[in-house]
């Protein structure tokens, strides 16, 4: 067993998983305490580093692309203190990271694991159910469904429309932008329907504008793997042909997207005459999926 112990948590491998276990004092980030501990096998590993430093260096482990949902959900956009494959290493501790990371890197020769992206998810994503409270609204996924309760700032749009409940096999893919607290970030829900549509999130029923605390909101990317585990691999989309050769894949058949847009705008319309929205917001939001078409 090679096992190295820091402030931030606990890198242990046993020939065949790297077990990565975070501390829960308040100085280790809401995000890597609330995903808690990752099992990594082996399989989905494409190598480690050592940068070793005066006073404080890092491992940091690199993971085959396609071989992890929540890299795949976030597309390396989580902040270095919220990476979970990223441990900072006091400098009277780099001999014991040096040989972590010499075990690690035999055991990939010695299994010959392979370099290129792997074609299945080799780690399962966050457990659910998750639910997470964000200022635009509570996002919740058991498994099957996704479930949006908006709240009191959310839009009048949104609002208007109660709660969005989505089942997981409409979806065509989830997209995440964290909340930098500089920029908003957003986490979008896209079915067939409304692929092609281009509203703002703080209009999208189908989305969580993600304002407030940014640590909060950094949650949502929870979900978003764990709904990125349930949908089909990437390497889905590529398939190959007889030769090895990769084959174009033939799309399923759009919805109409006549029918789509009439009835967005029956739903803007009633909004409209309902007073829900304004003259200003009706004809904005109209505007913006009309574009979208």
């Amino acid at each position: 067993m090679a096992e190295i112990i820091q402030r931030d948590g606990t890198w242990a491998f046993d020939g065949d998983t790297i077990r990565i276990t975070p501390d829960l004092n308040r100085s280790v980030p809401l995000f890597r305490r609330t995903l808690g501990e990752i099992a990594v096998p082996l399989a989905a590993v494409a190598g480690i580093v050592l940068e070793p430093d005066r006073r404080r260096g890092r491992l940091r482990l690199r993971l085959r692309e396609g071989a992890d949902p929540l890299l795949q959900a976030t597309g390396g956009r989580l902040p270095d203190a919220a990476d979970p494959y990223r441990l900072a290493v006091d400098a009277d501790r780099t001999g014991v990271a040096e040989y972590v990371t010499e075990e690690i890197r035999r055991a990939l020769l010695l299994d010959r694991i392979p370099q290129e992206p792997a074609r299945t998810y080799l780690l399962p994503g966050p457990p659910v159910p998750v639910s997470v409270r964000t200022s635009d609204g509570t996002v919740s996924f058991d498994g099957t469904r996704i479930r949006i309760d908006w709240a009191e700032t959310s839009e009048r749009v949104k609002r208007a429309t109660g709660p969005r409940i989505i089942a997981a096999d409409e979806l065509v893919r989830v997209e995440w932008l964290p909340n930098t607290g500089r920029v908003d970030g957003s986490l979008r829900f896209v079915t067939g329907e409304t692929v092609s549509a281009a509203l703002p999130p703080e209009k999208d029923p189908y989305a969580l504008c993600l304002w407030g605390s940014a640590r909060r909101d950094l949650l949502t990317a929870l979900v978003a793997a764990a709904v990125t585990a349930r949908l089909p691999h990437p390497s889905a989309r590529i398939p190959t042909g007889s030769d090895g050769s990769a084959a174009h894949l033939v799309p399923p058949p759009a919805p109409d997207h006549h029918d789509v847009l009439l009835r967005r705008l029956r739903e803007l319309g009633r909004l409209h005459r309902e007073g829900v929205l304004t003259d200003e917001e009706f004809t904005r939001t109209k505007t913006a999926v009309l574009r979208g078409f």
